[in-house]
């Protein structure tokens, strides 16, 4: 559908053309009552173009017409799907659904069953509400040429979405989704896509290997059992789908089972109990850090409706994602695990450090997961890669993807280790801090209503740039000039350095800001802190009146 802007007569009737062929009674009716009303604001907004088809598929707010998640949205796009697998050799072969607890995913599950079982694959359909790494598991450990995934993650709770992976089980790069994209625009009217009930449900043997793999790539059992038995955890679902699959994969490592804010636990599609699905929010993990100090717990964890990302809280303090990456490298690195370590440009530049003590291969990749689970080579695979926007891959042989249900088991299995020795995860961040020097990382992020205020910010950004931060000379790096280009600028220092970029899901601008302070001794670890926020806040200001923003 075209962006353009259009008359009311032109609007009216591309919006009884969508309603014509809208196979959904009730979005159909919705169309059908916007046009009664003569509500041309609201027809416009979802007429003003489709959804785009990304490296996570599609995601939008649950609404009828073109630029929302629908049922006709959804058949268009498994129909798509299925045109492109099929130019790509892997007519007939296995492909694998699976669906959270958001409202309609069930639903568009079973139509995208039915659109791809009629195109000649092979559906299976996962048994019930899911997290999304097990999907991504049984991609590769089924052999199917393709998973889909309806679930919007941390959006909003009026969202949904449809996130695609190949047979490699990863995220998509281009040019694979701009490929599927040009597919789905080719298809006719979603009435006539022809359906077949000749799919299949799955059981609960897809969970259980899930289960087993994580623990083998993980094993537990290197800690000694009372250690583990002993470890007092705190844990939300927030209202999603990760609860069950990450309290049986916590017993079946021997850990007691997790207190659970049960406000969250069960899955519900209002996320009734926080302003926004997301533990990066403010807000977000209050009730986990009530109950975290009720019961006295070493470590507590959040994970995000659909379990692909994790949050930690140690202390009465939310760990950053760049802290939990970098606990988490560290720990596999004292594990001896050898290979590529990997993080996104975003990302703080701790872990380069700790690779190269070590003396393992490091790869900073462009931003998301579809860049860091490909870093690695051939002898030296990827072994552990992250973003700060806490997604985490502690075991990409099994999930090739982001995975918070494996990540907060890692996180347990480290907090055990160290509560046993009398410390916490707080008191080995202070260790790294000594051994590496503080690295203080943070962002300043801008929502705007207006997308131009972003593209004319990194205009006056790439024009000029600032030649100094914090009073050191800075070389300034347009990666839109790299291979694959990022719309990003990079500004690089003696212990200073920020990324630029517009978000990729919000409305917003984001610098990603870090400053590196040395320190010589155990009692400099509390004041390099302070000098770090305090870099960090005159960073925030000298990018704020750089952007214009």
């Amino acid at each position: 559908m075209s962006g353009s802007v259009r008359g009311a007569g032109s609007l009216a009737e591309e919006a009884r053309a969508w309603a014509a062929a809208d196979p959904h009674p009730g979005d159909r009716a919705e169309i059908e009552t916007l046009l009664a009303a003569g509500d041309g604001a609201e027809l416009a907004r979802r007429f003003a173009g489709p959804l785009t088809f990304g490296t996570a598929g599609l995601r939008g707010p649950l609404r009828a017409g073109p630029a929302g998640m629908n049922a006709a949205v959804v058949t268009r796009a498994a129909a798509g799907l299925a045109t492109y697998l099929r130019g790509t050799g892997h007519a007939g072969g296995g492909v694998l659904i699976g669906f959270d607890a958001r409202r309609r995913s069930d639903e568009f599950a079973r139509l995208s069953a039915a659109v791809l079982s009629a195109a000649g694959f092979a559906v299976q359909v996962l048994p019930r509400p899911l997290p999304t790494p097990v999907l991504a598991f049984a991609v590769r450990h089924l052999g199917a040429v393709a998973g889909v995934m309806v679930t919007a993650s941390h959006n909003p709770p009026d969202d949904n979405g449809y996130k695609v992976y190949l047979d490699d089980g990863a995220q998509l790069v281009p040019p694979a989704d701009r490929e599927i994209e040009a597919a789905i625009a080719a298809v006719g009217p979603a009435r006539d896509v022809p359906v077949s009930d000749e799919w299949i449900t799955l059981g609960d043997d897809v969970e259980a290997d899930y289960v087993a793999a994580v623990l083998r790539a993980l094993d537990p059992d290197r800690l000694d059992p009372a250690v583990r038995a002993s470890l007092r955890v705190a844990y939300t679902a927030m209202h999603g789908v990760g609860a069950a699959t990450t309290r049986t994969l916590f017993a079946a490592a021997g850990f007691a089972e997790p207190a659970t804010v049960a406000e969250q636990d069960a899955p519900d599609p209002r996320f009734p109990t926080v302003a926004f699905p997301n533990p990066e929010e403010p807000g977000a993990v209050d009730l986990l850090l009530a109950l975290a100090e009720r019961v006295g717990a070493d470590v507590a964890i959040a994970q995000d409706p659909d379990a692909d990302r994790c949050s930690v809280v140690c202390g009465g303090r939310r760990l950053t994602g760049d802290e939990v990456g970098a606990l988490l490298a560290d720990w596999l690195l004292r594990r001896g695990v050898r290979g590529t370590y990997a993080a996104s440009l975003v990302s703080g530049s701790l872990l380069a450090a700790l690779a190269a003590a070590h003396g393992v291969p490091f790869a900073e990749t462009p931003t998301g997961f579809k860049w860091i689970i490909r870093a690695g080579e051939p002898g030296r695979p990827l072994v552990f890669g992250y973003e700060e926007a806490l997604g985490y891959a502690v075991a990409p042989d099994v999930v090739r993807d982001k995975d918070g249900i494996s990540a907060a088991l890692a996180v347990a299995l480290l907090a055990a280790e160290l509560t046993d020795s009398g410390r916490t995860l707080l008191d080995r961040l202070d260790e790294l801090a000594v051994e590496h020097g503080l690295f203080a990382t943070g962002q300043l992020s801008v929502r705007v209503e207006d997308l131009t205020l972003v593209a004319d910010a990194m205009t006056r950004l790439r024009a000029h740039p600032p030649t100094t931060l914090l009073g050191r000379p800075v070389t300034v790096t347009d990666l839109a000039t790299a291979d694959p280009p990022v719309d990003a600028v990079r500004l690089l220092g003696e212990g200073v350095r920020v990324v630029v970029r517009p978000s990729g899901t919000e409305p917003k601008l984001k610098a990603y800001l870090e400053a590196v302070v040395p320190v010589h001794d155990d009692a400099g670890v509390i004041g390099a802190r302070g000098r770090g926020a305090d870099e960090l806040d005159a960073l925030r200001a000298e990018m704020s009146a750089a952007l214009g923003l």
